[in-house]
């Protein structure tokens, strides 16, 4: 089973004229998205995906196999860079917006934990990754809104390399969502608060 070159929509500003952009969406079906050093027979349930269809894809990014689903938001940003600062100022510098924005919708305990994960206390709600050429980087996230956390063990295997704060716990004991953490919040009202931080960070 061969993955299919990334292409979904937020891909489309990595190429755009824009100098600075960016993108949040939710996908109209279930994708798996694996990370640039992963491969499909080390991330996913391989006869599972295929019963079910599921296209799987590879970003050039780093990090470990994600699912998207009408469930999740998809949050990428692109970012013309004109120093040498490391990824992980990037990872900071837009994950504080996300929490901020977050944080002003209400839901309590945010942190970024591990390089680049966003938890609501121990447990993460959002994974990210970043792709870097010399004159450019390309954020890209994945936002559980309210997919059931049971998916990802379905469909994918413990990951090969996990953040320290995992310490070994199962999909359904690591990650979690926002609505599964009482915060009733719909995908407008989420997409169109970090769009408006977003848009400062864009146009800054």
């Amino acid at each position: 089973m061969i993955p299919k070159s990334y292409n979904l929509p937020d891909f489309e500003i990595f190429n755009s004229s824009n100098l600075n952009d960016f993108k949040i969406w939710i996908p109209d079906k279930m994708y798996i998205v694996i990370g640039r050093s992963n491969n499909i027979e080390d991330s996913v349930f391989i006869e599972k995906v295929k019963e079910e269809r599921i296209e799987i894809f590879k970003r050039p990014s780093g990090g470990e196999t994600v699912i998207l689903s009408p469930k999740t938001a998809v949050i990428s940003v692109k970012l013309n860079v004109k120093n040498e600062l490391n990824v992980h100022h990037y990872f900071k510098e837009i994950n504080t917006i996300i929490i901020s924005a977050l944080s002003e919708l209400g839901i309590k305990n945010l942190n970024q934990k591990g390089i680049s994960d966003i938890s609501i206390g121990n447990k993460k709600i959002l994974g990210s990754s970043i792709y870097r050429k010399p004159d450019k980087i390309f954020y890209h996230a994945v936002l559980n809104i309210s997919e059931d956390v049971s998916l990802i063990s379905k469909y994918l295997k413990h990951p090969k390399k996990e953040p320290d704060y995992r310490k070994g716990r199962s999909h359904d004991e690591f990650v979690t969502s926002i609505n599964k953490e009482n915060y009733m919040l719909d995908n407008e009202a989420i997409i169109g608060k970090i769009s408006n931080s977003l848009s400062n960070l864009i146009n800054k």
